[in-house]
């Protein structure tokens, strides 16, 4: 399945408690998040957007890539993409995303007995 195309917030879950499980509830905003996927074969560049920020990754799949946090913080993380399912282990966070029913499906999982997922559903536009 191919993720290219934009994508608007449709749905989300857990949103506020996901942000203070990761340390980054200054980062709350009531904006619908626009995500941008380019895809080219295994060569991804995703994009989240709102009015005055951006948050740009680019990664191979199967591949150790160079990545960013939402914090602008520096990591390597081997991404996979198996059964349609596209997976980056954050250093706080699993992230993992697929398109079901032409939607983005993006879920963020924290660790630990106290762990967060963090669910949001976006809408092809």
């Amino acid at each position: 399945m191919k993720f290219d195309g934009k994508y608007e917030l449709e749905s989300q879950s857990n949103y506020e408690e996901f942000l203070e499980a990761i340390d980054l509830v200054n980062a709350k905003t009531e904006h619908k998040v626009v995500t941008e996927v380019v895809q080219d074969g295994n060569d991804f560049t995703w994009t989240q957007r709102i009015p005055n920020w951006s948050w740009t990754n680019k990664f191979t799949v199967g591949q150790e890539c160079e990545l960013l946090t939402m914090k602008n913080i520096k990591f390597k993380a081997l991404v996979t993409l198996e059964n349609g399912k596209l997976s980056i282990p954050f250093p706080q966070y699993l992230f993992t995303a697929e398109i079901i029913d032409d939607k983005l499906v993006m879920t963020c999982v924290t660790p630990g007995e106290k762990g967060v997922t963090f669910r949001r559903v976006n809408k092809r536009i």
